[in-house]
């Protein structure tokens, strides 16, 4: 069994929860975590660029001058590739990079990031999140109280605005629902907190998985 510290807003340990590897995939996969990441990255990208090649940039396409005779290098069209403003020989096109993961293996390997997580003793349980305005300062109190403030990713049990207005000047720290985490989510930030309904709801979910 891992334990997990139970933290209140003032940084002080209240408890420990204790968590099976077993309902987290019971091992770490790095091979299935690469993956992962990789997929993620990969659907981040647009592919979007596109070049033009000799056929559609600006000029005339007859011969610049003749061949012989004029002293000069020998010279084709002014859209030649060779030259100045020219088209690409071989231009870059939209392309799509996306990679797709079934529902399980994306599932696996954020839950294999979480138990990495755990077992290296970077994550941590907030007993409760109540902040009486959406203010930069206490967020950030909050996360110096907690010593995470070098880096975190904060797992909430659903989407709170006032939550989220107060951490989002913050640029070392990640705000999002527990459902909608993932292995890149969890891999990129130092720690991870959650808050303990979170924490919660994200078991009870891996529980369902593994029984079904």
């Amino acid at each position: 069994m891992i334990e997990v510290p139970v933290l209140d807003m003032t940084g002080k340990q209240v408890g420990a929860e204790k968590v099976d590897p077993a309902v987290l995939g019971g091992k770490v996969r790095p091979a299935l975590l690469k993956q992962a990441v990789v997929a993620y990255r990969a659907n981040q990208r647009q592919g979007t660029v596109r070049q033009k090649n000799r056929a559609e940039v600006d000029g005339a396409n007859r011969k610049l001058y003749r061949q012989k005779g004029t002293g000069n290098a020998r010279m084709g069209p002014i859209r030649t590739p060779t030259r100045r403003g020219g088209g690409r020989a071989f231009p870059r096109r939209p392309s799509d990079f996306s990679l797709d993961l079934p529902k399980r293996m994306r599932r696996a390997a954020r839950d294999s990031a979480l138990l990495a997580k755990l077992e290296s003793g970077k994550a941590l349980i907030l007993d409760a999140l109540k902040l009486e305005e959406p203010k930069t300062k206490l967020m950030h109190g909050l996360l110096t109280a907690l010593k995470v403030a070098d880096g975190c990713l904060l797992a909430v049990a659903a989407a709170d605005e006032m939550v989220w207005r107060a951490g989002r000047n913050i640029p070392t720290l990640a705000i999002k629902p527990v459902a909608q985490i993932n292995a890149y989510d969890v891999l990129r930030s130092r720690k991870v907190v959650f808050v303990r309904d979170a924490f919660a709801a994200l078991l009870s979910g891996s529980k369902q998985k593994e029984t079904a």
